[in-house]
């Protein structure tokens, strides 16, 4: 049997009655405490959350979860849900002396563009050659916003998006 020692301290005993309010509390000195009795603790914050998959699982891709992109030449907007969104894949531009290229992938609010990333190389007087770089991150775009991807002539962007919640913060199974 073990032992079971109060805890008083203000601090622990606010931050309790903030997190926990219907823990109100008795009076000081009540709130907390602390036993040498191992007490086991079964942790079900991913239940009642709604999943029951592991967070590093939860970012898999499946079969009907993944929606493949590619941008070519073009401006094209690739997802118009709202939600957060997992966007990963590669791009490639072909540098030759005729001009300066940009992929630039885009989150529009409806007016105005803010591009998010950037793959630029200037022209080269050297001979031709492709140069890649991939890319992975989240998104969150709101209600009306979008995700594009311009790619001019001679390169491609070209990835897979998958929605890893919904804008109310529910996780999406793959």
């Amino acid at each position: 049997m073990g032992q079971e020692y109060f805890i008083n301290d203000q601090n622990l005993e606010n931050k309790v009655r903030q997190l926990l309010p219907s823990q109100g509390g008795a009076g000081a000195g009540f709130d907390l405490s602390a036993s040498t009795q191992i007490i086991p603790i079964i942790d079900l914050t991913e239940s009642a959350e709604g999943s029951n998959v592991r967070e590093d699982l939860q970012r898999a891709l499946s079969f009907d979860s993944a929606t493949v992109f590619s941008v070519q030449d073009a401006t094209s907007t690739v997802i118009t849900n709202t939600g957060y969104w997992r966007i990963f894949g590669t791009n490639s531009l072909r540098v030759d002396s005729t001009a300066d290229r940009s992929i630039q992938h885009i989150i529009n609010n409806g007016s105005t563009d803010k591009v998010i990333m950037n793959f630029y190389l200037e022209n080269s007087s050297s001979d031709p050659s492709t140069i890649t770089n991939s890319f992975d991150y989240t998104i969150f775009l709101e209600a009306g916003h979008s995700f594009k991807v311009t790619a001019p002539a001679l390169s491609l962007s070209a990835g897979v998006v998958r929605q890893i919640a919904t804008i109310d913060n529910l996780l999406v199974n793959p």
